[in-house]
Order: structure tokens, then sequence, then C-alpha cells
């Protein structure tokens, strides 16, 4: 079922100052993934394992944008970006965990000056899910110390880029990070262990913790925060007593077990005893909360879908619950009508408006930034310099327009970043799905601005949809 532009659409313009930009990941696009001393990361790892990675795509080419990144700045320049979100490469910067690398250091100072002369805002991400392979052997994000070993690389990076970047996130994604990577191990470094799952949760954010108090001391007058990915969760029956438990357990560990401790300075008391048999409790020490918790300039907000979810499987749902936590009951709504993506999600942009009011209601007040927001969908470069991908369009009217209501309804919604820039790896599904509004022949690296792209030039250039 294909994405429609919204009937009757009305003109709406954003804030003066609005942040216009694309997003993008270091592992995802910069390919060169054994040149200049980088050492091997999780995903290096996981991406060897037979059946781990669609058609066993690898980080190797992915976009090139190691040696490309010339070319795909004057790409941000030609669309009128104002902000260029990417993550730096922790296994490039301090090989297996070591010694700085220059070389490393070097490539992310000249993007950084050559984004500063196209008039693009570098937003630099420290940490999307690249972890040295050397620490994962160590334990990973199950063992305390890899946090304090994140400090050490943010000290590295942020010294170095703290006078020209202004706008810092510590860390991408944090459940991706801790559920999918160590208790469904779906993704790097693909563990299946629920104790450690848990462990990697509180230590990735006590090293987001950290990694503020570095970028507090090495670029005084940035603006600093982390981003999540955040999902609104509704009961398929709001009259069913099973289906509203679905929803406390699924929205628990999905959002608030990082809005909680990150905002609130504590994790839900429901989820501390939910998460009791699997050793919570036993990695919060005195003074982690106060240092998790320390006060954000800003919240990146990622969003792609909404869960529909019911205590009651049925015909039309599939299991997705986190049985570790004794929730095996739990499904997901899968027959609701909605039109997908190419990745089968829900397209709901309703449910960006959603999740941007909960955090402004429900949460201290807290600058938002849509740090990452997008779809896959199976466009083609035919050849005669075109990428015509209507569905992404719309796509990107809709949730546009979804996060203008989040505004007009007193949301502080200061910008918005499409993923991706560019078509790249897309982790397990490899080079199967296709985000960017930048298509990518992976065979010759030529880069062909689609259809999308262009229409968000013109969104960025009138600073609102006609």
């Amino acid at each position: 079922m294909s994405v429609q532009p919204a009937e009757a659409a009305t003109e709406v313009a954003f804030p003066p100052g609005f942040v216009w930009g694309a997003a993008t990941a270091a592992f995802q696009i910069e390919g060169s993934t054994t040149v200049d001393g980088r050492s091997p990361s999780v995903w290096d790892t996981f991406c060897r394992k037979p059946g781990a990675v669609v058609n066993g795509d690898t980080g190797e080419p992915a976009a090139d944008h190691y040696r490309r990144y010339g070319e795909d700045v004057e790409l941000m320049r030609a669309l009128g970006l104002g902000a260029y979100r990417f993550s730096t490469a922790w296994p490039r910067i301090r090989p297996d965990a070591g010694e700085p690398d220059s070389r490393g250091l070097d490539f992310y100072d000249r993007l950084v000056d050559r984004l500063l002369a196209a008039g693009i805002a570098p937003w630099a991400t420290l940490y999307h899910w690249d972890l040295p392979q050397t620490l994962e052997d160590n334990g990973g994000w199950a063992n305390r110390d890899t946090a304090y070993r994140f400090a050490e690389y943010a000290e590295t990076i942020v010294s170095r880029l703290g006078d020209r970047v202004a706008s810092w996130t510590t860390l991408n994604e944090p459940w991706c990070a801790a559920i999918l990577g160590y208790a469904q191990g779906i993704h790097a470094p693909g563990r299946t262990e629920p104790r450690a799952a848990v462990a990697a949760v509180h230590h990735l954010l006590l090293g987001h913790g950290l990694a503020m108090d570095v970028i507090r001391r090495h670029a005084p007058g940035s603006t600093a925060g982390l981003t999540l990915n955040l999902f609104p969760v509704v009961p398929a029956d709001p009259g069913s007593a099973a289906d509203l438990e679905a929803v406390r357990r699924i929205d628990g560990l999905q959002n608030r077990l990082f809005l909680d401790p990150v905002l609130r300075g504590a994790y839900p008391d429901d989820l501390v005893e939910d998460l009791a048999p699997f050793g919570l409790a036993d990695h919060v020490r005195a003074g982690d909360l106060d240092v998790i918790s320390a006060p954000l300039d800003l919240l990146g907000v990622n969003y792609y879908r909404g869960y529909q979810v019911t205590g009651t499987p049925r015909e039309g749902t599939e299991p997705g619950g986190p049985a570790w936590i004794g929730a095996e009951t739990v499904a997901f709504v899968t027959d609701d009508g909605l039109p997908r993506t190419e990745s089968g999600w829900q397209v709901q942009p309703d449910g960006l408006t959603d999740i941007l009011l909960r955090v402004h209601r429900e949460y201290p007040a807290i600058p938002l930034y849509i740090t990452e927001n997008g779809a896959a969908y199976p466009d083609h470069e035919h050849g005669d310099g075109k990428v015509e991908d209507h569905d992404r369009v719309a796509f990107l009217d809709s949730h546009l327009r979804a996060a203008h209501a989040a505004i007009e309804d007193g949301v502080d919604l200061r910008g918005y970043f499409y993923w991706s820039l560019l078509d790249n790896f897309e982790w397990a599904e490899g080079y199967a799905k296709r985000f960017g509004i930048v298509h990518v022949d992976y065979e010759t690296q030529r880069r062909t601005p689609k259809q999308s792209a262009r229409w968000y030039s013109q969104v960025i250039n009138h600073n609102g949809l006609g």
C-alpha cells in the first residue's frame, strides 16, 4: 500500500531558526574499515557471523564516505542543508580503545572544516554502535569499565573538535545497543543474555553522563544531549487489562527505561521490580544517577513508527514481547490497514505528534530535535539521472506536518534531521534497504539526488510546506 499525500494540504511555516538537516552514522557510510589504523568494531565482527546480516553484507565499502566526504558535503550544500548529523568512529579515533590515532582525528578535522566552509553546522554523535571489538572481548557494555573507556574516547574527540562543533549528542539509541545487541542478539554483538542487556542499559547511560561532563569541560558553550528512539505504545483494546499490562511492559522497556533516569534521575519503580531478577540494582552505585541525570541542553528523538500491542495474541498479531521479563504473551498488531514501508513498518505520522507531546507534557522542559525520521522504499536509479520516490515524499510531507502540529500544541521542537542523507549499510538488513534521499550506486558509488531530496530542498528553502 502506498503512502498518499495529505488531502487538502495547507501551508505550514516552521519557526524562524528551525534547524533543517540530515543524518548518517560512521559505520553505515564510511567504508575504509581497515584504513589508517582503524581497528575492528563489534559490527565488523558481527557481519562475519553466518546469517547475521542480509546477503552477508559488511561495512565495506558502504557509501565510501571516508574518501568521498568532500563530494558529499557539496551535495549537502547544494540541497541547502543547515546542519549535518554524523557520528565519529571510536575504532578510528582510539583503535582497540587504546591510544589516539592522529589519522582518524585528522579525518574528522577535515570533515568539520569542509562543513563549516559550506555553511553547514556539524552535529557530532559520539556513539552510534561501533564499539571497539577489544572492549567487547572484555565484556562490552555489560562491563562497567566500558563507560569509563567511552569517556576517554569522548575526551579525545571533543577536545579536538570542540572549538568548531557546537552541537553534540553522546549516544544514539542506547535501547538498540543494549536490547537488540545483548538480549535479542539481532544486532552486534549478537548476544542473547538478558542480564548482560540490563547491565548494558545502565552502563550506556553512565557513559552518557560521563561524556556530558567531558563536553562541558572541553566544549564550553556548546549544546549537548543524547538521542533516544521513542515509540508511542497503545493498547489494541483500551478496555482490556491484559492489553494495558502489555502497554506498561513495552512502553517501560522501550521508552521509560531511558527517559526516566536521564530526565528524572531514577529508574521507574515498576521496571526496577520487573528487572530485579536480572540484576539492575546490582549495577547502580552511589552517585550513578546523579551522573546520568546531569542537565541536558537538548533531547534528540528518533521516530519511525508506533506500537499497538495486545496481551491476548490472535490472528493478525505477531509475537514481540520480551519473554525474558515475563511478557511472552505480548504481541504486536499487524493487520491494522496502515500503509507500510519496505521495512514492513506502519506509516504513522500521528505517532510523531503523540510522542513529542508526551515528552513535552510528562517530563521536565527541554528543547527537542527530531534527530532521525525516515523510510525505506524500493527506489531505483533508472539511468536518466532521476530517482522518483513518491512514497518517500509523501512520508516526509506527512511527518513534517505531524511535527508542525506538535509545535502548534506547545512543543519546543527546534529542528528536524532526515534519516538518511545517503543510501547506506542498514545494519542487519545490509544494503537491501534504502533510506537515503540521495541514491548510491554501490558498484560505482555514483550519487544521485532523489525526488525526495529535491522536495526536501524546497522545504528548507521556504522553511515550511506549501
